[in-house]
């Protein structure tokens, strides 16, 4: 039996033909969102930190390490700004960079965040010779302005499991484009995190109702095992 968060609360997915496309693992791919230097590395400098975030690191390894060994491709998805600062800064401002700070406060060397070749766009997860890479993305959906449907459809993928930061953020856009783009979307619950508790709650409550499964990472391993996916994987 699968089980889902619906609006925080834990429940079994109702048995319903339904809801099986978004717990089919031959057509779905797991996209982790932006876990990078530049939301996750401990120095004062960190163009837009997000310290929740690091203690996931290590699980969504082992998460990926078992979608690897079910066959389930993963997709890192990572903002990466142009040299020139003409996508952002010098060009048309991202609204974050407005409206966060009246939230956190001044952020040292925001300027930096995301540009490329710097050591802020370098991916903290576990990167392996078989996953992809999608680092197009400039603002907040993982969507835009990103050739990850164009890749997604050329995978035959159907279904997304979404983990990564900040779940009230990023991975709140994601969920919202991918299911205004027709796919089946999955948040892994215990791999995603946001700003604080707070708003990562009331962020996967919105999911639930609108647009996603919220689930635990081990009842997505679950659900997919119990629909053949070890059996699959090991023939």
């Amino acid at each position: 039996m699968s089980h889902i968060y619906v609006y925080g609360e834990k429940r079994a997915l109702p048995k319903d033909p339904a809801f099986e496309s978004f717990l089919e693992p031959r057509r779905t791919a797991v996209i982790s969102i932006d876990m990078h230097e530049g939301h996750l590395s401990e120095r004062p400098d960190c163009p837009c930190p997000a310290p929740r975030a690091r203690e996931i690191v290590a699980p969504i390894d082992r998460f990926h390490d078992e979608c690897r060994a079910r066959n389930v491709p993963i997709i890192h998805a990572r903002t990466v700004l142009r040299a020139s600062r003409r996508d952002d800064v010098k060009g048309g401002v991202s609204a974050w960079r407005l409206v966060f700070p009246l939230f956190v406060g001044p952020i040292p060397g925001a300027e930096q965040h995301a540009i490329a070749g710097s050591q802020w766009t370098a991916l903290r997860t576990r990167i392996e010779p078989g996953d992809e890479l999608v680092e197009t993305k400039k603002r907040l959906s993982i969507f835009y302005p990103t050739d990850l449907d164009f890749l997604l459809r050329n995978m035959g993928i159907g279904a997304v499991v979404l983990n990564g930061g900040f779940t009230d953020c990023c991975v709140l856009n994601a969920a919202f484009d991918a299911s205004n783009h027709d796919y089946r979307v999955v948040v892994a619950r215990d791999l995603v995190r946001g700003t604080n508790e707070e708003m990562e709650q009331a962020a996967l409550k919105m999911m639930s109702l609108h647009m996603a499964l919220v689930m635990d990472s081990g009842d997505i391993l679950a659900a997919w095992d119990g629909r053949g996916a070890k059996r699959a994987a090991a023939e």
